[in-house]
């Protein structure tokens, strides 16, 4: 029986062009380029300029997708914008792209779910378009963390970048067979507010009125992420009769090369299959996932055909897998 598939017809980027190396922190805080790169993996990330915000970013990546999938902006009926860092309290900065990109048709609208957002994004589009609401979505990861920092806070300052990443959905018929359909295959959510003082931003408009800044029990979330992660992945394949060996590659939220190297090792995923970034951009939050799935289409490693293996996981705790067929 056949089966409606969101297929992926393109995916963009976009990073901030100031550049700040672990050496330019540890001249301003006590750190050092040594005991970052041991720590996370991360040697570099992007900071957007002063007057540059998260739409800015947002659009840009899309315009990059819209590019790779060569198909007008006026084709796109859905814009689903991951983001924890919007431009304003309201209206949603998914409406800012919207008019960004000349579009004054179909919906538009922000989802809130940290370093899981981008995947809870692929997942409400997906759903979207297998019910026949829409046909083509832009679905977007765009982050400016650097303005809730605590620059003088060396545990977390270290750890975040800047940037924006998008993909182009295309509801298409498929052949019904998880195995060898092409699009999104499955995807699992979770969440759990009972870790919520684990990782936050301590203000908002009801509490403070305030932005506030990142604090994160660093311990205490790694220790929480790995089998979270690998609890979500499990049930994708359980959900499809996947297992390690049929996936080509695994493209994992960006935000510790330990978390990511230590998640692949118990699914027993060859290091080979994995996608790492986090050296050049950082944890980028919502972003982080489609940049690193755009580096690896611009070099070639992820094809048509190809089966990628989508995970992350963020504050509240959130987590959440995605089985895409390329």
């Amino acid at each position: 029986m056949t089966q409606i598939r969101s297929v992926v017809l393109g995916c963009g980027s976009y990073l901030p062009e100031q550049v700040v190396t672990n050496a330019q922190l540890a001249a301003r805080i006590d750190t050092s380029d040594e005991w970052i790169v041991q720590r996370t993996g991360i040697r570099e990330r992007h900071i957007a300029a002063e007057g540059e915000f998260t739409s800015h970013l947002a659009i840009k990546a899309a315009q990059a997708a819209l590019t790779d999938a060569g198909v007008d902006a006026q084709s796109i009926e859905l814009i689903v914008l991951a983001t924890s860092t919007p431009d304003n309290t309201f209206p949603a900065t998914a409406v800012a792209v919207q008019h960004g990109l000349g579009i004054n048709h179909g919906a538009a609208f922000d989802l809130q779910a940290v370093c899981s957002g981008f995947v809870f994004a692929l997942a409400t589009a997906d759903n979207f378009l297998r019910t026949g609401a829409y046909k083509r979505a832009l679905v977007i990861g765009a982050e400016t963390f650097s303005r809730i920092l605590d620059w003088n806070d060396r545990g977390t300052c270290v750890l975040f970048g800047d940037g924006a990443g998008a993909v182009v959905l295309e509801a298409q018929e498929q052949p019904g067979n998880p195995a060898t359909d092409r699009g999104i295959v499955t995807t699992h959510l979770r969440s759990d507010g009972r870790h919520k003082a684990k990782l936050f931003v301590d203000g908002g408009p009801s509490s403070t009125q305030t932005v506030g800044h990142l604090r994160m029990e660093g311990r205490e979330v790694f220790k929480h992420a790995v089998g979270m992660i690998t609890d979500v992945i499990v049930d994708a394949f359980k959900a499809t009769g996947l297992d390690a060996e049929g996936i080509d590659w695994f493209v994992p939220h960006q935000a510790n090369k330990r978390i990511i190297d230590a998640s692949a090792h118990k699914l027993h995923i060859a290091p080979e299959k994995v996608v790492l970034t986090v050296d050049r951009h950082g944890n980028t939050s919502a972003a982080s996932i489609p940049l690193a799935l755009a580096v690896a289409r611009k070099d070639g490693r992820i094809k048509k055909g190809d089966m990628v293996l989508l995970e992350a996981m963020g504050g509240g705790f959130t987590w959440g897998s995605a089985l895409v067929r390329w």
